[in-house]
């Protein structure tokens, strides 16, 4: 089934959470490599376009689940569950479709703002032209630090989001993570 239910997470919203989380496991290892990578420029540049290539798709589909997320209903709370985790969970998840969203426009005025003018060869099939932003390097330090402060914040969500799930599945044994892995209607439904 394709759209959420009551009961659990339809097969659009599991696709676009997976790919995307895969996408962004990959995007931090990715960043640190752009700047190991300092001494071979042609190396470099390979890995900031793979960077920025990612970013725009993770921009593109952060998009696509932030809508699908508005117009699609939300799983009921397991019977289970207390109403500060209730809370808890509800504002993580808005906050990392937020940052999934502003991870990558930061990178975006990172480059715009960039004095070098370096265009953006998403998978080497199109150019994104430059958001209207002053180019200087203080405008490039400002956006790459924003950048840089939103992907480690949202790394530490995302590692707090994943112990949480464990959690539910390992020590409370309930339905919290098999909802984001299977349709409700191939679930038991024991819990």
């Amino acid at each position: 089934m394709w759209r959420n239910t009551h009961d659990g997470y339809g097969l659009t919203a599991r696709i676009l959470h997976w790919l995307i989380a895969l996408l962004f496991a990959c995007q931090l290892p990715l960043g640190f490599l752009t700047q190991a990578a300092a001494r071979d420029p042609a190396l470099q540049f390979q890995l900031y376009q793979w960077h920025k290539s990612l970013g725009f798709l993770i921009l593109m589909l952060a998009l696509l689940r932030l809508f699908w997320w508005i117009v699609s209903i939300r799983p009921s709370p397991l019977p289970r569950t207390r109403r500060l985790e209730r809370l808890a969970a509800s504002a993580v998840h808005r906050l990392l479709l937020v940052l999934t969203v502003l991870i990558p426009l930061a990178g975006w005025a990172v480059v715009s703002a960039s004095p070098l003018a370096i265009p953006s060869y998403v998978f080497n099939l199109v150019v994104v032209p430059n958001l209207p932003l002053a180019a200087s390097d203080a405008a490039e330090a400002f956006w790459s630090r924003i950048h840089a402060v939103l992907a480690y914040g949202a790394g530490l969500l995302v590692i707090g989001h994943a112990l949480a799930a464990l959690q539910h599945h390992f020590l409370r044994h309930d339905d919290t993570l098999r909802r984001m892995i299977r349709s409700p209607h191939n679930r038991d439904t024991a819990n």
